[in-house]
């Protein structure tokens, strides 16, 4: 507990930029987030005060940190399962505990989980070496879809094979790491239902958003899903609140899902806030960075109705090359243009293709409103205007 606030102390494992924007969230709830980051140049690092520098793979390190925190939860879900159940039994509050969390960590561990539970998810298989690859795709259909059961993100840890000498060439120096192979699913496009659940077991969610993907990348999250069923979108709600009482996770959970022809597959779930829930920061009622905060110390969960008919974020990502001109001057122009834009940069340094922060706009009509997040966050990215006008 906080002496000069008398409110609890919530301590974040990981100085990412959603570490970050939780600490945003509760400087305005009058909370003191307290963040175990790797370095002092972590984008939460960079803003808050309360910072403890650990890595999150040392056990005395988190045991530590938490022993000055009332409830521990995570910018990442990279803690070592191990570590997580050893501090449960030191008496340490685990938010969402190690047994939920290892659903988000291990994806063999998730896909045999949402199987048992009976939840649309594509066949899949372990695989110990190539055969097993080869094997899978001859009985379910070429390509198929590899993925190493922990770590991976970002497309990073998926590989997509069209053939069994595809499958031999991919697997072979990956022997040994933990794998699986999963059908791959023709999908329409890519949804995300993000709900939150406190430890009372209220829960909360968000409309159902649309994320566009290039080379497995998120670039934007429509808000809500446009063209979205009732229907669908009432089964997604449901499917993730299920999950997170099935799995009793406590915080933010996102269940990412491929739309079909039949409906809808679960992709992956996340238990910390996502890069799918950035939008609510402006759009809606409660953000999911306060829900997440919320959610872990018990409090009631918050509205989540959208503010606006159309809630459109674009990631900005680092070009290929570093623009000549620097961000505040690019941060000046992009103001000029669109000035109801708003900007979350997260302190990282500009490299090709990383998440260095994200635009949002609202409005009244969803194409509108993509176009000109769209616009915007090129423009924070490449110092070009997609129309062709330039400023030097």
């Amino acid at each position: 507990m906080d002496a000069r606030t008398g409110l609890p102390v919530v301590g974040m494992v990981g100085g990412g930029q959603l570490a970050r924007m939780t600490h945003q969230a509760a400087v305005a709830l009058g909370q003191t987030l307290h963040v175990l980051a790797e370095t002092a140049d972590d984008p939460a690092a960079l803003v808050s005060p309360a910072i403890t520098l650990g890595h999150h793979t040392d056990l005395d390190a988190l045991r530590g940190f938490a022993a000055g925190c009332d409830v521990l939860t995570f910018d990442h879900e990279h803690v070592p399962t191990e570590h997580l159940r050893a501090l449960v039994d030191d008496g340490v509050k685990v938010r969402p505990g190690p047994d939920a969390l290892v659903h988000a960590q291990d994806k063999l561990v998730m896909r045999r989980k949402l199987a048992d539970l009976g939840a649309p998810i594509p066949e899949f298989a372990e695989v110990v070496d190539a055969a097993d690859v080869v094997k899978f795709g001859d009985a379910h259909g070429w390509p198929v879809v590899l993925k190493t059961a922990r770590g991976g993100y970002d497309g990073r840890g998926v590989w997509m094979l069209g053939s069994a000498a595809e499958a031999e060439e991919v697997v072979a120096p990956l022997v040994g790491r933990p794998l699986l192979v999963e059908q791959r699913v023709a999908m329409r496009r890519e949804l995300s239902a993000l709900v939150a659940r406190s430890p009372f077991g209220q829960g909360a969610c968000w409309p159902v958003v649309e994320t566009v993907q290039v080379d497995g990348i998120c670039v934007e999250t429509l808000a809500p899903a446009p063209d979205l069923s009732p229907e669908l979108e009432q089964r997604a709600q449901e499917l993730a609140l299920r999950i997170a009482h099935e799995l009793g996770v406590v915080g933010v959970l996102a269940v990412e899902l491929f739309e079909t022809a039949d409906g809808i597959v679960v992709n992956e779930l996340a238990m910390r806030p996502h890069n799918s829930g950035h939008w609510t920061i402006e759009g809606a009622r409660t953000s999911q960075f306060e829900q997440h905060l919320r959610a872990v110390l018990d409090y009631p969960l918050g509205a989540t109705d959208p503010v606006a008919p159309a809630v459109v974020m674009a990631n900005v990502l680092g070009a290929p090359e570093t623009p000549s001109m620097g961000v505040d001057e690019r941060m000046h122009h992009l103001f000029a243009r669109f000035r109801d834009a708003r900007v979350h940069f997260y302190g990282k340094q500009e490299r090709p293709g990383r998440k260095v922060g994200h635009v949002t706009l609202t409005g009244d009509d969803l194409a509108s409103v993509r176009e000109r997040a769209r616009l915007a966050a090129h423009w924070l990215s490449h110092a070009v205007w997609l129309d062709g006008h330039e400023i030097h």
